[in-house]
C-alpha cells in the first residue's frame, strides 16, 4: 500500500452486533447513488479468498483465538487489495460494514495483545470518517435480537469465553465488554459517535448529513499510521435530509445485522 492519497472516500460504519450497521449502509448506498456517486460496500468475511472459510470454521467452532484473528486479517487484506483500493483509485465512495476496529476490539476482549493486533492491521488505510453507532447498553441489544426473531449467536454471545451459564448471560457480559472496548478505541481513533438508540429515520438523517460533509470536505484516505489535515469545516450545517418513508419502513423490519440487506 503506497502513501499516496486517493480520489475516492473511505467511510466506515462501526458498532457492536445488532445496532443496525447493515441497514444504514444499505440506506446510505441508495442515497449516495441517487446523488450520482459510484459506491462499493464491503464488510468482514466477504472476501473471495477467506470469507467462506471463516464462516465454515466458525460454524464448527474449530477456530483457535490466534488462528481466528489471522483468518480475519487475511480476509481484510484480500478485500483491501482487490476491492477497496481499486475502488478508491477509481473515485468510488467505499462504505465498509466494520473495519479493523471491530477485529481489534473482539480480539482484545478475548485476551489478544493490542499491539500485536495493531501490527497485523498496519496495512490498513486511515478512513476519511468512522461513524460509531453506539447503543446505550447490552440489554437494548437483547431486545433487538429477540424482536428480530434471531437466536443468540455462539460467537456474538462470547460463548467461546465461558462468560455465563447460558447464551443470555454470556451475551450480556460479552457485549458489555465489547461496548467498553469500542469506547476506548473510539476515543483513540476519533470515532464520530451516533446514538443508535434513536429511530432508524433519525440515525439515517444524521448519517447522511455527516457523510455529505465528509464527501464535500475532499478529505483523502491515507495509509494507516500516516497523518493528514482535518477536513475543511463548513460554516453552514448540512441541509436536513429526510429518509423516504418506504426505505425507513423496510429498514425498520431489517433493524438488525442478521437481516437481509435492503434492495437498492
Amino acid at each position: 500500500v503506497g502513501t499516496e492519497s486517493y480520489p475516492g472516500k473511505l467511510i466506515v460504519i462501526e458498532g457492536t452486533d445488532g445496532v443496525g450497521r447493515s441497514t444504514h449502509i444499505a440506506l446510505l448506498r441508495s442515497w449516495l447513488e441517487s446523488r450520482g456517486h459510484a459506491v462499493l460496500d464491503t464488510g468482514m468475511t466477504r472476501s473471495v479468498l477467506a470469507g467462506r472459510g471463516i464462516k465454515e470454521a466458525k460454524e464448527g467452532h474449530t477456530l483457535g483465538r490466534h488462528t481466528m484473528q489471522l483468518f480475519y486479517a487475511t480476509d481484510f487484506a484480500d478485500r483491501l487489495e482487490n476491492e477497496m483500493l481499486p475502488a478508491l483509485r477509481a473515485g468510488f465512495v467505499v462504505l465498509t460494514d466494520r473495519y479493523i476496529y471491530s477485529a481489534i476490539a473482539r480480539a482484545v476482549v478475548r485476551g489478544a495483545d493490542p499491539d500485536w493486533m495493531r501490527a497485523i492491521y498496519g496495512i490498513a488505510l486511515v478512513p476519511d470518517a468512522v461513524f460509531y453507532l453506539r447503543i446505550r447498553s447490552a440489554g437494548e441489544l437483547v431486545t433487538r435480537v429477540l424482536f428480530s426473531g434471531r437466536k443468540f449467536d455462539f460467537w456474538e454471545s462470547g460463548m467461546d469465553m465461558y462468560l455465563g451459564e447460558d447464551f443470555y448471560d454470556s451475551f450480556i457480559e460479552y457485549q458489555t465488554r465489547l461496548l467498553r472496548e469500542f469506547d476506548l478505541i473510539g476515543g483513540e481513533y476519533g470515532f464520530r459517535v451516533i446514538d443508535a438508540s434513536q429511530s432508524v429515520r433519525k440515525v439515517a438523517t444524521e448519517l447522511r448529513r455527516s457523510v455529505a460533509r465528509v464527501i464535500d470536505g475532499k478529505r483523502p484516505a491515507a495509509k494507516a499510521g500516516g497523518s493528514f489535515d482535518s477536513p475543511a469545516k463548513t460554516s453552514d450545517a448540512a441541509a436536513p435530509i429526510e429518509a423516504s418513508a418506504a426505505a425507513v419502513t423496510a429498514a425498520t423490519k431489517q433493524h438488525n445485522d442478521g437481516g437481509e440487506v435492503l434492495s437498492q
